[in-house]
């Protein structure tokens, strides 16, 4: 069911009113906040991808994002062709999967651009061979870590290429009721103009509190994992440069100037890193150091 609903209205004499369509079949499950960040962010990517396409094809490439919405799977799969191609994402450790879909044509015709071919060979639409399904391979690598990077903390974990497959009916990214996001672009290369899309489950996308919340807890996991790992640490005056002939003419009893001076405290290492300055000290019978300062680590 669908009705008309009034939005941000203008409450003026005359004034025309801002009508919005909600439909109850497909609910609003993105605030404007976020669906405004995935605008900005998926903008960002088509900006990427045609700069990609333009130094990887030597062609110049643009690449527009026309539309962003939320559908249900078996919507966006009616409205692909029959016989595409879809590269099938998987999304960190998700049992959804995200799909990235463009015509086997535009993708060949992709191909044959890196390999040295020109615009006037445009391939029949078919299946990859291994050596063209390797070229197309290295190019979706780099547009998915395009793609991270873009949507950064909007994306709930790395991305990966799962499968290619060449159907939109048998291809089961995600169950027919699940809701995706979706994203239209349109990429004109040359004289060629394709429509491609991009659907990313919306369990996928990360809530930015809640995804902090699981970067806070895997960080606390880490560092239970770690606490126990037994470290080697040092206490270590600064060294001196000498030539091999100086090292190899040292005999018992000569001395060697360090250029640590007596007013600085040692370096405490693990794993040839300085962590603190330490001063010398004792502990009952034993030698020990004093912690005095300690050493900042991005």
């Amino acid at each position: 069911m669908t009705v008309q609903v009034s939005g941000d209205t203008d409450v003026r004499p005359g004034a025309t009113p801002t009508i919005e369509v909600y439909d109850f079949q497909r609910p609003t499950t993105l605030g404007r906040e976020r669906m405004q960040a995935l605008t900005l962010g998926l903008d960002n990517f088509s900006r990427q991808w045609g700069t990609q396409l333009t130094a990887m094809t030597h062609s110049v490439a643009h690449v527009r994002m026309e539309s962003i919405g939320v559908e249900r799977y078996g919507e966006y799969v009616e409205s692909l062709p029959e016989q595409t191609t879809m590269v099938i994402v998987q999304v960190a450790e998700q049992s959804g999967r995200a799909v990235l879909q463009f015509a086997q044509d535009t993708a060949l015709g992709w191909v044959g651009r890196m390999l040295g071919g020109t615009a006037k060979l445009v391939p029949p639409a078919r299946a990859f061979t291994p050596i063209e399904g390797t070229v197309l391979g290295r190019m979706l690598g780099y547009l998915l870590e395009d793609l991270s990077y873009s949507l950064d903390k909007l994306i709930d974990g790395p991305l990966s290429v799962d499968s290619i497959q060449f159907s939109s009916q048998t291809a089961q990214a995600a169950g027919a009721g699940q809701f995706m996001l979706v994203a239209r672009f349109v990429i004109a290369l040359g004289d060629t103009v394709a429509p491609t899309t991009l659907a990313i489950p919306l369990d996928s996308l990360a809530d930015s509190e809640a995804s902090s919340r699981r970067r806070f807890a895997s960080s606390q996991r880490t560092t239970v994992q770690l606490a126990p790992v037994p470290v080697s640490v040092a206490l270590r005056l600064a060294p001196a440069v000498v030539g091999p002939s100086y090292v190899l003419g040292l005999a018992e009893g000569d001395l060697i100037r360090l250029p640590h001076l007596q007013s600085r405290p040692l370096d405490v290492v693990v794993d040839d890193v300085i962590i603190a300055g330490a001063a010398v000290g004792a502990n009952a019978s034993r030698l020990a150091c004093v912690i005095v300062s300690l050493e900042e680590h991005s």
